[in-house]
């Protein structure tokens, strides 16, 4: 018997767009202990007894005996049906303290004059009876522990989870406790994690209850049982609690006391279907809505949309300092600067520097990785004054040095690195690598050490190529320098001009604008043939070293003899 029972009682959210009140829940509960066999077998003897005419039908069962096992009710969203328990409570106009209590007044005698409600044991607590706030918490407990056929302890998360579901809704800013200045609470209180790390959203809840009381003893408060918690906001989500069956197997309820009795659950969703003409209505209605709204939104940006002058190009950054990783000290933070090149030009009031805030490092892996996730955002001019074949156009330049802060607020240069914009609109994800001045000795290891600070350039655009060069070659020969770390920037561009828009001058503007992108782009050519060739040379070197060394001997030996011979 245990086999067939449904013991995944916990919830399920829906998404839903349509409207919370055309929802409807079939809720079915049956009583399969000894008592409801014994009426059942009560029953078949009758029923043999009347095939051989001993005895009629109706002189051994009730009217109220099938009630009293088995009851089927379909509930909607934030339905009423009355328990027994209210129905005697409201009878009495004197019990009436709020318009809700005297509205169900109302109700009830209506019920009464009529022919009665259509529910026994199953009924239901709206969100706003005042039932539902005050629910008692072993009611609300007991159901999923009765839902399932094993014990199980409850989680760190669930007992937090309870402990906060009813708490007060007003709630001050700052605790007084601290002082103002004091943002971060470095150890906080249970009652503080309670009133600020969990978000109270507001939602709407109904419960469906179970008088689960034996026959002729309904409406007595210690035999409800909770059966379904539905839950319901504004934006369309649903959680119910346990789960619709879908065919499986029927949930089981447990009551309390020396008679436990045991009950079968069944949940459906039996709410209506949309007709194909009720859905190409909403379709369309939706359609209607985005168009609205899209309208209002082209009016609050206006037909005139923001162009540069003839003959200028516009180049919008958007980026991000990611991270930093594979640096000797901890506490890292970055400067970094733009450098515009001739023809160039920025906004005046355009911040051309900036610096991070000081990040402590995380291990992953086999290195210590910095996340800054600093965000930077930065807008230039270009305008050609002298177009001639030689010219190249030169793009802006980002040069950031990566420093360290100790305890005792001592820095210490930990790599120079440059980043040059990207010459393609679009995301750019750039890892730029760095190095750093060195001075050999024990003298300098120890004065980094000990009371920091370390070489540093005096111009920080000898990383790449200084602004006051004027010759062809720039020799760094005995210039010591260490390779340190890395730091990973994300970039999108934009591009902008009148060129790219007025097609009956295009093919004019990209002699004006393209060739020299073009000549940049052989440029960059270049380059990038050259990277691949590092990097196959770095990968042979390795392959090299990877072999056994009695191999690389060997190899070696004719190329030595060959060249003796020559």
């Amino acid at each position: 018997m245990a086999d067939s029972w449904n013991t995944d009682a916990g919830e399920a959210v829906y998404r839903s767009r349509d409207a919370v009140k055309n929802m409807r829940i079939r809720v079915r509960i049956e009583r399969v202990t000894s008592i409801a066999a014994l009426s059942q077998h009560h029953q078949q003897q009758a029923l043999s007894q009347e095939e051989r005419g001993d005895i009629e039908l109706e002189t051994l069962t009730s009217q109220g005996q099938t009630g009293d096992n088995e009851e089927e009710q379909v509930v909607g969203w934030q339905e009423k049906l009355f328990s027994q328990y209210e129905m005697e409570l409201f009878q009495n106009e004197a019990a009436c303290q709020t318009p809700l209590d005297r509205q169900y007044h109302t109700e009830v005698k209506a019920l009464s004059k009529a022919k009665g409600r259509r529910n026994h044991r199953i009924f239901t607590y709206t969100d706003h009876d005042r039932y539902t706030a005050c629910l008692p918490f072993h009611q609300l407990q007991h159901s999923t522990d009765v839902l399932t056929t094993t014990k199980s302890s409850p989680t760190f998360l669930s007992e937090r989870i309870t402990s906060i579901r009813h708490r007060r809704q007003e709630r001050r800013t700052m605790d007084s406790s601290i002082p103002k200045s004091k943002i971060v609470n470095w150890e906080p209180t249970e009652e503080f994690v309670k009133n600020r790390h969990v978000v109270n959203n507001a939602m709407q809840t109904m419960h469906i209850m179970g008088d689960l009381g034996p026959p002729g003893r309904l409406g007595q408060k210690e035999n409800e049982y909770l059966l379904v918690t539905i839950k319901a906001d504004g934006s369309g989500t649903v959680i119910i609690k346990p789960d619709f069956n879908k065919g499986k197997e029927p949930y089981r309820v447990v009551t309390e006391g020396e008679k436990r009795e045991v009950w079968r659950l069944t949940v459906e969703n039996v709410s209506p279907v949309m007709q194909p003409e009720e859905k190409e209505r909403e379709l369309n209605m939706y359609k209607d809505l985005y168009v609205r709204h899209k309208e209002y939104l082209n009016s609050l940006v206006g037909q005139d949309f923001e162009m540069p002058p003839l003959g200028i190009l516009r180049y919008v950054i958007n980026g991000e300092i990611v991270s930093a990783k594979g640096f000797e000290y901890d506490n890292l933070y970055i400067h970094f600067f733009m450098e515009m090149p001739n023809n160039w030009s920025s906004l005046p009031f355009q911040a051309l520097s900036g610096v991070t805030h000081t990040c402590r490092a995380k291990t992953l892996g086999k290195e210590n990785v910095a996340f800054f996730s600093f965000p930077f955002s930065f807008e230039a001019f270009y305008m050609s004054e002298k177009e001639s074949e030689d010219s190249v156009l030169q793009w802006p330049v980002i040069y950031f040095k990566v420093l360290s802060l100790d305890s005792w607020q001592r820095y210490r240069t930990e790599g120079y690195g440059y980043l040059l914009f990207p010459a393609i609109p679009g995301k750019h994800t750039i890892t730029c690598h760095t190095w750093r001045p060195l001075q050999t000795g024990t003298v300098s290891a120890l004065r980094r050490f000990f009371i920091g600070g370390s070489p540093e350039l005096e111009e920080l655009s000898y990383v790449r190529i200084p602004g006051t060069f004027k010759g062809d070659r720039l020799s760094r020969f005995g210039f010591c320098t260490e390779t340190t770390g890395s730091v990973t920037f994300n970039l999108h561009c934009i591009q902008q001009a009148r060129a790219f828009v007025d097609a009956a001058m295009l093919k004019k503007r990209r002699q004006k604008v393209f060739d020299q992108l073009g000549g940049f782009s052989q440029q960059g050519a270049v380059c990038n043939i050259l990277e691949a060739f590092q990097r196959a040379r770095k990968k042979m070197q390795e392959a090299r070293e990877s072999l056994p060394r009695d191999l690389i001997s060997a190899t070696s030996q004719p190329q030595i003899k060959s060249s003796a011979l020559l």
